[in-house]
């Protein structure tokens, strides 16, 4: 059924767009159709199909540090209040700068290549997995917390069994949100400065005016960062199978 309302609401956005560009008469150079468009991924599919791979390379390793420097610093909150009073308000600082405005400054350190990009993702996927994982682990039912206690659970057995399973409802939520917007800081990374991937596709199409392309290179970043989104969140309620079954997830 899933697979069915996507490809219905796919077709649906495609035909108003299609309908718009006929309706309004809107030049090609400026919003082409989905014909031409379709025609562009047909026409430079092997040159798109390549910084595709860079930017979703981008992407991926950029959710696996992210994610990992996420949980690791929401485990490190829990278990030490000394560390909770200094890292809390890093987190909070992390979010009052812009992350867009460190752009050109992780190129400027880590250069044109891979890095720079990565370092954008693991930015922005960072706060959402440790607040989310943070929170999780927070909201650990106290009764659990009062049988562990009167059975003389060790800390670390109470950490395992009982808070890491409570919040891993929490870490998906956050781990979904991290993979919506992980595209995000590759894509401006590359826009800052770089030498492959989708971002810098776009940019010398708009330098050619070759609108279609553009839109080409925008519609396969939608389409890969809908299938990484919906691969997570499958991925998760099979792992979370608890989630499902009590009507959380959707």
């Amino acid at each position: 059924m899933t697979s069915l309302r996507l490809l219905i609401l796919a077709g649906g956005l495609l035909g108003g767009w299609q309908i718009l560009v006929l309706i309004t008469g809107i030049p090609p150079f400026i919003l082409p159709g989905p014909l031409p468009v379709a025609g562009a991924i047909v026409e430079h599919w092997q040159v798109l199909l390549k910084h595709l791979n860079t930017t979703l390379i981008e992407i991926i390793i950029g959710l696996l540090i992210g994610s990992l420097l996420g949980t690791s610093c929401a485990l490190a909150m829990v278990v030490s209040p000394l560390l909770k009073r200094w890292m809390q308000p890093v987190l909070v600082i992390s979010q009052a700068i812009p992350v867009f405005a460190l752009a050109p400054i992780l190129v400027l350190w880590l250069g044109y290549g891979m890095a720079s990009k990565v370092a954008m993702a693991v930015l922005i996927i960072f706060f959402p997995v440790a607040a989310s994982f943070y929170q999780g682990m927070r909201r650990t039912s106290p009764d659990l917390l009062d049988l562990a206690r009167i059975m003389d659970a060790r800390p670390a057995a109470t950490l395992r069994h009982i808070i890491i399973p409570s919040a891993l409802p929490g870490f998906a939520s956050g781990l979904r949100v991290a993979t919506a917007v992980a595209p995000i800081g590759a894509i401006v990374g590359e826009w800052v400065g770089s030498s492959g991937g989708l971002g810098f596709y776009m940019l010398h199409a708009n330098a050619r005016m070759q609108v279609d392309v553009m839109f080409a290179a925008l519609t396969l970043l939608a389409a890969t960062s809908l299938m990484l989104y919906f691969s997570i969140d499958y991925l998760l309620d099979r792992i979370i199978y608890w989630e499902t079954k009590q009507g959380i997830a959707p």
